[in-house]
């Protein structure tokens, strides 16, 4: 697998990955973190490619596309993550993040190889998921990510769990 910045011309493919990735969250048990309202938008990931902060995952054999996430990097560079609850981030020096990961179930690992990739790329990584989204705390937690609090999002009072590594 390798990864590469997400084109525009992706977006439907990216589209079709996580119409497929709330359908498996449902059947897993996470209802309501993306499928309740669509999750995410169009417009959305067009302004993530033309930022320079999306990017997608490819398979090496034939170029498909098989995963995708958003990726930036700085110091305190996601509003949401100034205010934690029940806990405290583990350092305050910059870090990256990753939010909206998602792959097409085509094969195992896509999801570890992306939330990798990001790790490399910081050394210092935060990303926040849905308290039912099970299947990813499990993810994390084996990568060595710490729970480190509750977030919320603008986009409703769903509390997140926040993770991080160092």
């Amino acid at each position: 697998m390798e990864i590469r910045n997400t084109r525009l011309e992706d977006i439907d493919r990216l589209m079709e990955i996580y119409a497929f990735a709330r359908d498996f969250m449902v059947k897993t048990g996470n209802p309501r973190q993306w499928a309740a309202n669509g999750w995410p938008p169009r417009h959305l990931l067009e302004e993530d490619v033309e930022a320079g902060r999306s990017y997608v995952c490819v398979n090496e054999t034939d170029g498909e596309v098989i995963g995708t996430f958003c990726y930036f990097s700085g110091k305190d560079i996601e509003p949401t993550y100034a205010k934690i609850h029940d806990g405290e981030w583990k350092s305050d020096a910059p870090y990256g993040v990753v939010h909206r990961i998602a792959a097409d179930g085509s094969r195992k690992g896509i999801g570890r190889f992306c939330i990798d990739w990001a790790f490399n790329e910081s050394g210092h990584l935060r990303i926040d998921t849905h308290p039912d989204n099970t299947v990813m705390q499990r993810l994390l937690e084996s990568m060595g990510f710490e729970r480190c609090g509750v977030i919320y999002v603008e986009e409703d009072d769903d509390p997140r769990f926040a993770y991080e590594k160092i």
